[in-house]
């Protein structure tokens, strides 16, 4: 009985973390404990716990006599709605979630467990950084978790949830997995903190201005998610789950709900206007197009001009990417086409099918643009839909033009079908700019420059500025009426349900980063 008690006193110990003290600290600042979060993560009582009894073995400034059963992170894993994941999350109120030695073995061998069983990888982070105690065995335990984040890309879907401080090299991991949720107020991502920043550049700025959740959703892009609470984040990461296969070499999740496969939607008829230049918002088009309404969006702050997010076709995991004529037309610039490029090839990598809403006038002109890469970075975008295998679907409903018209997962790169509205317009350029190229010595020898220039201009669009020249050449598939796209699209997703696509052997491509 001696040696059982000891075992209840030893679990007893490591459930109890830094000490009540350091825990009444973490409440104190709206956060929930390591192990509360994984509680609420995983179904009910499914959590299974590895290393409970792991201490660290570092014995210089005075850590020998510092021991916490199971150190600075729980380690396990458990189900979200029954199917097998694995966890990790750290735990702040032991020596500030820092990574020791042994911490980064524990998140080493719990990866690698994921890897082995093809299952999904979630790691919840609030930690210090490094314990500078460890030294450089703390920078090798990090860079053992960068090397096998990178070889898990792809094979398996990773989750970062930063719920507290992430910091310096610690945020390489998050970064190299494939979606960030991050929290108001609570999480911060920074490489240098307010301080040396400070120090260094002179700049004077806030934990949140440098690296909170609202910064990384709207500037940098870092993060996919942002949360008003711990809460709201656990759960969309469970409802995240729902879309994503365990790993690569699995179908997503097949859940057909209520809604009728063959409905219509006589408001998709009139919902792109009259007047070319006058927006509407895609996402009332997404809405009433997939199952039951709903879109799971990525990135919703980040680049509005483009949305990409997950949805459901006739019970099918899908992946949407639309252009948004709410945000500057449309528009693909550097933001978008990484935002996009990057949902993509994730789609691809997890044999989720992509569906594409089409509305672009072009790519974003100007200094700054071509400046910054526009070239290199709209390449991405266009190479990201030319790799991938999937089902891919495209429906135009209104602007497709010039090289946006191409990159748009166009027929020409391996598009399955190409639909299109009657309100598209498929063409080089604008008619305003077409007519003012074509017909320039014209326009100007008339006596009414303006009014001749806006009459050829109904001359061009009737003639060109519409779907049924691409049609004629087979590069649309499809003229549609808008109401009936939600049942073409279910109907071509059963249709590809077996397709068969590859790209030439490699060792890999080289994406122009």
């Amino acid at each position: 009985m001696d040696k059982i008690e000891k075992l209840n006193q030893l679990r007893a110990q490591s459930l109890e973390g830094g000490g009540a003290s350091r825990i009444a600290r973490q409440k104190a600042k709206g956060k929930m404990t390591a192990r509360e979060r994984i509680d609420l993560l995983l179904d009910k009582g499914s959590f299974r716990e590895l290393d409970a009894f792991v201490v660290h073995r570092e014995r210089n400034f005075g850590m020998d006599s510092q021991k916490i059963l199971g150190d600075s992170v729980i380690t396990g894993w458990g189900t979200i709605d029954g199917r097998l994941v694995y966890v990790f999350s750290q735990d702040f109120t032991v020596f500030g979630g820092s990574l020791s030695g042994v911490h980064a073995e524990k998140v080493v061998k719990i990866m690698d467990m994921a890897m082995r069983n093809g299952a999904p990888i979630i790691g919840i982070n609030d930690s210090g950084g490094a314990r500078i105690q460890e030294g450089v065995v703390s920078l090798g335990g990090y860079a053992d978790i960068f090397l096998r984040n990178t070889l898990a890309s792809g094979v398996i879907p990773q989750i970062s949830a930063i719920m507290g401080p992430c910091a310096g090299g610690a945020v390489y991991s998050p970064a190299l997995t494939d979606f960030i949720f991050m929290v108001k107020e609570t999480s911060h991502m920074f490489i240098t903190g307010p301080d040396i920043v400070k120090t260094v550049t002179g700049e004077d700025v806030t934990f949140e201005e440098l690296g909170g959740a609202a910064t990384h959703a709207s500037k940098s892009g870092v993060a996919h998610i942002v949360t008003d609470t711990e809460t709201d984040s656990l759960y969309l990461i469970r409802e995240l789950m729902s879309y994503l296969p365990s790993n690569n070499m699995e179908d997503p999740p097949f859940k057909k709900g209520k809604d009728d496969d063959l409905r219509t939607d006589e408001a998709l008829n009139t919902l792109v206007p009259d007047n070319p230049n006058k927006p509407y918002d895609i996402k009332e088009v997404i809405h009433l197009i997939v199952d039951d309404g709903e879109f799971f969006e990525i990135q919703e702050a980040y680049a509005p001009n483009i949305v990409v997010g997950f949805a459901r076709l006739g019970g099918y995991s899908v992946g949407i990417v639309a252009n948004q004529p709410m945000f500057l037309a449309g528009v693909l610039d550097i933001k978008s086409s990484e935002k996009a490029g990057r949902f993509v090839r994730f789609c691809d990598a997890f044999n989720i099918p992509l569906i594409v809403f089409e509305d672009v006038p072009g790519f974003l002109p100007g200094l700054d643009q071509e400046h910054g890469g526009i070239i290199r970075h709209g390449a991405k975008l266009l190479y990201a839909f030319c790799e991938a295998t999937v089902p891919k679907l495209t429906v135009v409903t209104r602007k497709a033009y010039g090289g946006a018209y191409c990159v748009m997962n166009s027929k020409h790169i391996r598009a399955d079908l190409n639909l299109a509205w009657p309100t598209a317009e498929i063409a080089v350029m604008g008619p305003d700019g077409a007519v003012k190229i074509i017909h320039r010595d014209e326009i100007n020898a008339a006596p009414d420059p303006e009014a001749r220039k806006n009459e050829l201009v109904v001359e061009y669009r009737e003639l060109f500025a519409n779907p049924y020249v691409a049609a004629a050449r087979g590069y649309i598939d499809d003229v549609i009426l808008p109401s009936e796209t939600r049942p073409r699209l279910i109907n071509a997703l059963h249709m590809l349900q077996n397709k068969r696509d590859q790209n030439p052997p490699k060792k890999h491509g080289n994406i122009p980063l």
